[in-house]
């Protein structure tokens, strides 16, 4: 992933200029890897460093998309523009993103912007707002359990592209297109297979699963056939995955047929069934501790229609 590493150096090589202040200076490698990421996007979605004052504070960043441009080639969005896929609060590595996010300043924005991506460059905690309309932190993703770790992981940024580079492009894409609203099947379809690569690249992280064991064997009886050698287990993981979303996307046609669209798609109701309250907890539990990676769980997939 060359833009995680493009990223990481970046910060690596201001860090060991010795000529840095510990926020502002990182600004532009999150920009630039944010706008990156965001030209990939429909619609594409661009970001602005340090935001003007509109009532509830400035902004480290924000996230707009083209229409909030008189043109592409504008600089600055359109005058009085908020921006559509929230803003920006970053801190330095050495603060703790969790805790950011719980604070005034992030509430003062959440209650202007609605959506606010929390980051100290190494740990990023979107806050959104739960089906009751209150805040709710969102997806989160972790690049290093500390910052020693991060600065460590980070002087060698190809290495640490290779093991979380891919995942973490993913999650910021979900976060720009956060508040995109969900009204095609090629919306609930994206979103789906970015969380289906986000489980099939994790669960392959971990050769040893034990919650995996009781899965094969019975699909393995099922169909007639062993899963053997590294391809053996790799055809395995990536069909597991695939039925899982394949399931998922499946029960949302159903669902939107027969409800037009009206009200909030469950994804565990659906496929388990909403009267067993005990098959569903005994599936979130199982998806949630095989499937869903670790550190930037959905807290729950409900996709608003």
């Amino acid at each position: 992933m060359k833009l995680v590493e493009t990223y990481l150096r970046e910060l690596s090589d201001i860090r060991r200029s010795g000529a840095a202040v510990p926020e502002t200076s990182y600004y532009g490698a999150l920009g630039n890897l944010l706008n990156e990421i965001g030209k990939t996007l429909k619609p594409k979605v661009r970001c602005i460093i340090n935001l003007q004052n509109r009532g509830a504070g400035l902004p480290d960043g924000g996230l707009f998309t083209p229409d909030q441009f008189q043109k592409a080639s504008d600089v600055e969005p359109q005058q009085g523009q908020p921006p559509s896929r929230g803003v920006i609060e970053a801190k330095p590595t050495s603060n703790d993103a969790w805790l950011t996010s719980d604070g005034k300043q992030v509430s003062r924005y959440w209650g202007k912007y609605r959506q606010v991506l929390v980051t100290n460059f190494r740990d990023f905690v979107l806050v959104g707002q739960d089906a009751a309309g209150q805040p709710a932190k969102m997806e989160t993703f972790r690049l290093a359990a500390s910052e020693t770790a991060f600065w460590g992981a980070a002087a060698q940024p190809r290495k640490m592209a290779d093991e979380v580079g891919e995942r973490f492009v993913e999650y910021l894409k979900r976060v720009m297109l956060h508040a995109a609203p969900l009204a095609a099947p090629e919306d609930v379809a994206w979103f789906l297979a970015s969380y289906a690569r986000d489980a099939r690249l994790r669960i392959e992280q971990r050769p040893d699963l034990p919650a995996l064991v009781s899965v094969r064997e019975s699909l393995e009886e099922a169909l007639g056939l062993k899963f053997s050698s590294h391809k053996g287990e790799h055809f395995f993981r990536s069909t597991l995955i695939q039925t899982l979303f394949y399931g998922i996307f499946s029960a949302w046609v159903l669902w939107h047929k027969e409800t037009a669209g009206r009200g909030r798609f469950e994804w565990v109701g659906a496929l388990c069934g909403a009267g067993d309250s005990h098959a569903t907890a005994r599936t979130n539990s199982s998806w949630r501790s095989t499937i869903t990676p670790a550190n930037s769980p959905p807290q729950n997939l409900f996709l608003r229609i």
